[in-house]
Formats: C-alpha cells, sequence, structure tokens
C-alpha cells in the first residue's frame, strides 16, 4: 500500500506555494516523522514529515515546483526496506557504465534537470556534463552540486607553475529566479512607496549612560535570568512607553477609518539567509527586559532556521529595524504596511559632542523614524522620536513612567 504525500494546508492568506528543497530521494529510507522537504510560501517555510517509516517511492512534484494545498507531491511504501530492487534500479543497474553516462547526459540535455539544479547550475557557471549523476536514471541532484563542488574547492589551487601566463579569467554573469520570500518583499516594498505619504524624521542619542547601565548590571542579569542584557530591550521599553504617549503613530488606516490599537505589538525587522522577515513580540506593555530579550532571541533562532509560524508573522503595530548591527550610521527605513511608522536604529559611533560648553567624545547614535503623513503629522512624529531619545538617554524614566 503507498501513502500519497501532499502539501499540508496552506494558510488562508497564502493562494499557492513553492517546494523548496527535497531532503530525501527517491530509494531512500525514512523514518516516521522524519522530514521529506520544504514547502516555501510567502511568510514561511513548511516542513513535511513522514507520516509512517518506508522508503520514498517516487517524487511528483520537483524542487522550484509551485502547488497548491493539498496536492500530491510524492508516494511513500510504507514498511519498504533501502536498497530492494524496483524496475527501474535494476534496469539502471544492468546498464554499463558508459550507456548510464550517455542516458545521463542525453536527459539531462532535454530539460530533465529540476528548476532547483539548474539554479545551482548557473549560480556556480556549472555545465552538466562536469557533474557526475548518483539520481534515478543517473540524473543530476542537488547533493551531486554540492559535492563536486566540495571536491573543486579541497583540490590544491595550483598543481604547478605554468610555464606561461595563465589566460584572464572570462567575463560572464549569472541568472538566479528570485525566491518566494523576496518577491514578495520586494512587492510590499513597492506598496509602501506608492500607497503612503512617507516621510522621515531624524534625532540622535547619547548611548553612554545605557552603555553604563549594562557594564554595572550585565553580570548579574544574565546570572538571574539566563541571557544577555543587550540594547533591543531598552529600544522596545522605549518604543512601547512613547506608542503610549502618542496613539497616532500606534494606529493605522483601513479605507476612510483610522484603528487605533490599544495593545501594543511590535514588529522586528530579522535578516534571514532567505530574506527579510519582521516577527511579531506581543503585549510588550507586559514584558519585563528579561522576557524581552528572550522573546527577541527566540525570534531570531527561528527566522534564521526557517521555523517561523504564520502567526508569529502576522499582525504588529509598529516595526523597529537595527541597521547599526550591520555598520550603517544612517538611513531611512522603509513602512512596513499596513503600519503608520518604523524605527530604524544605526551604528553607535564615538564622536565630539558640545557638552556644558566643552567638546567631549560620547557614543552617539542616530534614529530615524519613517511615518506616514496621511496619519502622523509632525508634531507627533517629532514628539514621538523626541521621547525616545529622552527615555534612552536617561533610563530611570522607563522605570519611574516619566
Amino acid at each position: 500500500m503507498t501513502i500519497e504525500i501532499l502539501v499540508p494546508d496552506l494558510p488562508e492568506s497564502v493562494a499557492d506555494a513553492t517546494v523548496a528543497t527535497w531532503h530525501k530521494k527517491p530509494g531512500d529510507a525514512v523514518e516516521r516523522d522524519e522530514v521529506l522537504v520544504d514547502i516555501e510560501t510567502d511568510k514561511v517555510v513548511l516542513e513535511v514529515p513522514a507520516p509512517e517509516a518506508g522508503v520514498l517511492e517516487a517524487i511528483i512534484e520537483q524542487e522550484g515546483a509551485t502547488v497548491l494545498s493539498k496536492q500530491l507531491i510524492a508516494k511513500l511504501n510504507p514498511g519498504a526496506v533501502a536498497g530492494e530492487p524496483t524496475p527501474d534500479k535494476t534496469e539502471a543497474a544492468e546498464a554499463s557504465p558508459d550507456k548510464r553516462h550517455t542516458a545521463s547526459l542525453t536527459e539531462e540535455t532535454s530539460d530533465a534537470l529540476s528548476p532547483a539544479v539548474r539554479r545551482l547550475l548557473a549560480e556556480h557557471s556549472l555545465d552538466a556534463g562536469q557533474v557526475k549523476g548518483t539520481g534515478v536514471g543517473g540524473r543530476i541532484t542537488r547533493e551531486d552540486i554540492e559535492a563536486h563542488l566540495a571536491s573543486a574547492k579541497s583540490a590544491p589551487e595550483t598543481a604547478a607553475s605554468p610555464s606561461v601566463d595563465a589566460p584572464a579569467a572570462a567575463r560572464s554573469q549569472k541568472r538566479v529566479p528570485m525566491t518566494r520570500l523576496r518577491k514578495t518583499v520586494a512587492n510590499r516594498l513597492l506598496e509602501a512607496k506608492n500607497s503612503t505619504a512617507m516621510l522621515t524624521t531624524f534625532n540622535e542619542v547619547n548611548m553612554k549612560p545605557i552603555m553604563d547601565l549594562r557594564k554595572q548590571y550585565k553580570d548579574q542579569f544574565e546570572e538571574r535570568h539566563g541571557i544577555r542584557l543587550g540594547f533591543m530591550s531598552f529600544y522596545v521599553k522605549a518604543v512601547t512607553e512613547a506608542l503610549k504617549r502618542f496613539p497616532e503613530v500606534n494606529a493605522s488606516i483601513d479605507g476612510d477609518d483610522i484603528v487605533y490599537h490599544n495593545y501594543f505589538d511590535i514588529s522586528m525587522a530579522v535578516s534571514t539567509p532567505r530574506g527579510l522577515v519582521t516577527p511579531v513580540l506581543k503585549d510588550c506593555d507586559t514584558l519585563g527586559f528579561a522576557e524581552i530579550e528572550k522573546g527577541i532571541k527566540e525570534l531570531a533562532i527561528k527566522g534564521r532556521d526557517g521555523k517561523l509560524t504564520v502567526d508569529e508573522l502576522m499582525g504588529g503595530n509598529f516595526t523597529i529595524t537595527n541597521g547599526g548591527v550591520f555598520g550603517s550610521l544612517m538611513s531611512t527605513p522603509i513602512i512596513n504596511p499596513p503600519q503608520s511608522a518604523i524605527l530604524g536604529m544605526h551604528k553607535i559611533q564615538d564622536r565630539p559632542m558640545a557638552v556644558d560648553g566643552k567638546v567631549e567624545i560620547l557614543p552617539m547614535m542616530y534614529l530615524a523614524l519613517s511615518y506616514d503623513h496621511r496619519l502622523i503629522d509632525g508634531r507627533e512624529s517629532v514628539g514621538f522620536l523626541v521621547t525616545i531619545k529622552e527615555l534612552l538617554e536617561d533610563p530611570a524614566r522607563l522605570l519611574l513612567d516619566v
């Protein structure tokens, strides 16, 4: 009896998905609940586990294919043992090496390569004939390309000094399809640019008080709470307090209505291998510094590993993005619709500042607030940013609510 492997139920807001990565090949043994394939949507990557132990009999939809909810993508033979001969494998084994190689090249040149394999070949400027295929019928798999690249990297770069000068490297280019997430990010950024009256206001903050506070209590904080005290918890606390004082920034436009939110869910811009995602830290007004740090760390790890759920990416009233971790000194962040504002944090850099008529070297950081002028006026935007500046420069205000 063969078990059909289907695409899982997609979220309501997701129409279709893409087969991202097969972790098993036809004929491979699988254990129950072992991940067979990753399905990439506009928001998250869904893992499809094996319902039973057995052997992966066939893959219906190859990497790069667009699939719908509950669509058949593979077949599993439960209880089978890997290595049992199948008609296809028997024929392949009986064929001579030369014939298998010829058949492989014929298949590859007749567009038998999967989209993911073609993309990898293009990325590394490889020809299909350079790679030895180990798949069914001698087809090239992702693992074959990775093994070929690894062996090429491990080989000596120069066997001997050439007697003549080596020819100049050929000019080349590569074309790689955009991932589904990258397409979505691009569309949303364009939507924000075209559908909002976006302006950006700037200020700067002296980070020395917070840095001194962290230095004084970081060891005790980590010992008690089991997590390091970073800057993000201060940013989140300051933003949450500022949102309470300026409800227009915590609002959004819905048609001809303004929706004021009486909760404080803050999105965190996180860079991942797949692209930029904005997981949401919910009810920040009820969280302490340690809870905020733990929540941010958990979301960052999930984002890096592609484990974020749709629920963790939905909602959010305001976004914080920290380009300073990459060295950005100043930027103009783009609003994350339907939100009305986004705060950009930047690199902390020592600069000479005038203090009480004297020049002092202080760790300064630029703040950038981009906002939708249809909803937020200059008075509210500047007041909001100044409030954040004051709270960060005097962290005691966060405890005393002043």
